[in-house]
């Protein structure tokens, strides 16, 4: 049985459309690269590019969450939330330790 969704899931839905597609047709690592330069970025860049970089990883995190969630149940949806929750609480660490 399906659950009707909200028209913001349609039309997020229908705008990451291309997106994904061209994520599926890419190399298989090509996410996992991203996601990894972004986090090592975060982790061991100055602040300035490290901050950045941490919250665009989030961001897609967030992204990948959102189109995922009708289709994910109870304990991996809280890994995710947890995940990101995590990495901005790291950013704002970086920014308040300067």
């Amino acid at each position: 049985m399906s659950t009707p969704s909200s028209p913001l899931r349609q039309r997020i839905t229908k705008v990451s459309y291309p997106y994904v597609a061209k994520l599926h047709a890419a190399p298989k690592l090509t996410l996992p690269g991203i996601t990894l330069v972004l986090a090592l970025a975060g982790v061991f860049a100055p602040v300035v590019i490290g901050v950045p970089a941490l919250v665009l990883l989030a961001l897609l995190l967030g992204w990948l969450a959102f189109l995922s969630w009708p289709a994910v149940t109870g304990g991996p949806k809280f890994l995710r939330l947890f995940s990101i929750l995590v990495i901005l609480l790291f950013a704002v660490s970086r920014i308040a330790n300067g």
